[in-house]
């Protein structure tokens, strides 16, 4: 029979079911993973701050994803290396410290979508309208935007994790190696009908809107290419586009994989490691995807790595 805490501010995290002796084989591997994640993702944000070149929207918009992305990270993985450490007995949590977690985890992985969203609009204009891109793309329009793709996540998640809030709870087990909010709707033993219709419906309409304003966008971009005999303009879009498309589809692809094994309880190990994967891989290749397609970026390296050869033979002079 199945014992009942009611309204336990005390939690328990079931995090990775690993042995001892391969509990630190897992640590390792996402310590080193979160490590490097954060010098390229810190590292990018330094560059673009302190090369002006690099101060155009396509890379202010990309600062708030590597934002997003690092902050995304940072809410789950320093507390899942704790997690790693400790015997599954004493991973313990509060419950409005799980509540934050909850929120910031479902508030990253909508900002990711709608920043991407933003970004491809960016670069629809960047090719359909070259000649008003300047005065389209305003300072001020970039601030609108991205208001936008922050504000109305919060809004969305601040709506899905109050539903969850106003539960009873009767169990203390959050079944993932971090918080969320299906894991902790499902601590009560009260109706998650409206928590399980909201929630539903705020996937679709992210996926959908975020899939069609992909797909919009895309369609237009190649018919401007199809029909234009510019072969600068078509080699710029299909740099651009294809760095922002593949972005795209590992960071779909992730969430898609860890939503869907959700509603299979026999794979929730592999559940497990998808929705930790889902948190480092799209954030830890999206520095590389962009700054190998970046010619900005590109050049800023060969001309610090040209810096660092120069000094030490004027030293020795």
């Amino acid at each position: 029979m199945e014992n009942y805490t009611y309204n336990s501010f005390v939690l328990q995290m079931e995090g990775l079911q690993v042995t001892k002796d391969s509990a630190y084989s897992f640590f390792f591997i996402f310590l080193i993973s979160y490590t490097v994640f954060m010098i390229m993702n810190v590292g990018i944000l330094v560059l673009i701050f302190i090369d002006r070149n690099l101060h155009q929207p396509m890379y202010i918009l990309f600062c708030n994803l590597t934002v997003s992305d690092i902050i995304g990270s940072s809410n789950i993985l320093p507390r899942l290396l704790y997690d790693l450490l400790l015997p599954p007995s004493e991973r313990l949590i509060g419950y409005y410290e799980c509540v934050v977690q909850a929120f910031i985890t479902q508030f990253f992985a909508t900002t990711s979508h709608t920043m991407l969203m933003i970004m491809a609009f960016d670069r629809y204009v960047a090719i359909s309208h070259p000649l008003h891109y300047s005065s389209m793309m305003t300072n001020k329009m970039i601030i609108k935007l991205t208001v936008s793709a922050w504000g109305v996540p919060f809004v969305l998640v601040g709506i899905l994790l109050g539903l969850t809030i106003r539960l009873n709870r009767c169990r203390t087990l959050i079944r993932n190696p971090f918080c969320d909010n299906a894991s902790l709707f499902k601590l009560s033993c009260e109706s998650v009908f409206i928590n399980n219709i909201y929630g539903l419906t705020f996937t679709v309409v992210l996926f959908i809107a975020s899939i069609g304003s992909v797909v919009l966008t895309y369609t237009k971009i190649t018919t401007v290419c199809l029909t234009s005999k510019n072969k600068s303009l078509n080699s710029k879009a299909l740099k651009t586009c294809s760095t922002h498309l593949v972005v795209y589809l590992i960071m779909s692809l992730s969430g898609f994989t860890a939503i869907a094994l959700h509603r299979f309880p026999e794979y929730a190990d592999y559940k497990k490691l998808c929705a930790i994967l889902f948190v480092i891989v799209p954030g830890g290749l999206n520095p590389i995807i962009y700054g190998v397609q970046s010619k900005e970026i590109r050049n800023f390296f060969i001309k610090m790595f040209h810096f660092q050869n120069i000094l030490p033979s004027c030293k020795s002079k």
